[in-house]
């Protein structure tokens, strides 16, 4: 099993990617809206194969990511059947089981929380994906979105609790940098629902909690009532076959500069004694130490492509240039090292 925690600040939300290592066939578990890129960049760069996209619930915090992978990938979308959520292909229920490849989700209902809430259980992982249903230490709020705290109470306590005590627990948020407990551990300490609490306990602290009115969710409600599909698809970078990769750097194929170089700024960043071993054609140099003395003079008259020996320093100018508004620019693939191992050519001197 291929398994990745990603983070969004903004919302503390936790998405997870989980991929056959087999055949690659992959799902990702609560997406976010603005991460997409991020998580398409991870998906190509482990040259995996995006089957479904699922969400544990309908989400009040943050817009789910679900209909622009589907957009962008052809993956499926999956939530619950509760929802009624528009563009949704597989409306899951409780004792569904999703499958990728060789791997398998088993589908526990857990409401309580919201009325849509579902947890993922992974035999293979030994471990549970528990959206906002049960958290590090806490859980779900369940005032509001069809929540009730004792029909959360029962979902937690027979659904996750009665997991093997070692179950890895992979919750939907954490806003103290806590990534993944265990049902011994909640079970014992959870301050909600652990140790002796019964029902009683938890549904009188829950009802005693007094939160504010979560400050999205007039906004992430509607749209994750649609899977998250915007009134339009947003824009991206379409001056140059552009792909994205996970460290978040705009990277362009060698082969693709060759044919465009009359029509692009070309920028080598390494030191002046590289610059003479051998550089592209109509190249300009300034080297890195130099460029934020530069930075005035470049113009987005023609996008910007940059290169170092390896690629590595040049990712470092891309960033600082786009940090200073400089928005048509991007790496060349691999550096002078990848542009020789395509067999182009280079002028000495």
């Amino acid at each position: 099993m291929i398994f990745r925690q990603l983070f969004d600040a903004k919302s503390s939300t936790y998405t997870y990617l989980l991929a056959c290592a087999e055949t690659k066939d992959a799902v990702f578990i609560d997406p976010v809206f603005e991460q997409v890129n991020r998580d398409l960049a991870l998906l190509t760069e482990l040259e995996l194969n995006l089957v479904a996209v699922m969400d544990t619930h309908c989400h009040a915090d943050h817009v789910t990511g679900a209909w622009l992978l589907n957009h962008y990938t052809g993956c499926k979308i999956a939530c619950a059947e509760t929802i009624g959520a528009e563009n949704t292909q597989t409306k899951l229920k409780h004792g569904d089981v999703v499958e990728f490849g060789h791997c398998h989700l088993d589908v526990r209902a857990t409401p309580g929380h919201t009325d849509g809430c579902l947890t993922f259980v992974s035999d293979e992982m030994r471990s549970a994906f528990t959206g906002d249903a049960l958290l590090i230490r806490g859980c779900g709020r369940c005032d509001f979105q069809q929540g009730n705290a004792a029909q959360l109470y029962d979902s937690i306590q027979q659904q996750i609790f009665t997991l093997p005590e070692d179950f890895l627990l992979y919750p939907g948020h954490d806003y103290s940098g806590r990534t993944v407990s265990s049902v011994k551990e909640e079970k014992q300490h959870n301050t909600r629902i652990g140790g002796s609490a019964s029902k009683d306990d938890f549904v009188g602290f829950m009802q005693n909690m007094h939160l504010p009115h979560p400050k999205f969710i007039d906004i992430a409600l509607p749209a994750n009532l649609k899977c998250g599909q915007p009134e339009s698809v947003p824009e991206r970078p379409n001056w140059a076959p552009l792909n994205l990769t996970f460290a978040g750097v705009h990277e362009v194929e060698p082969q693709w500069v060759l044919q465009h170089r009359q029509e692009l700024t070309i920028l080598d960043v390494r030191a002046a004694s590289e610059f003479q071993l051998g550089h592209i054609e109509g190249a300009v140099h300034i080297p890195l130490e130099a460029l934020e003395d530069y930075l005035p003079q470049l113009t987005n008259d023609k996008p910007l492509v940059v290169f170092c020996r390896s690629g590595r320093r040049s990712a470092l100018a891309v960033n600082v240039m786009e940090k200073a508004q400089i928005d048509r620019v991007a790496n060349i693939k691999g550096g002078l090292l990848h542009w020789q191992e395509c067999g182009l050519p280079l002028t000495a001197g």
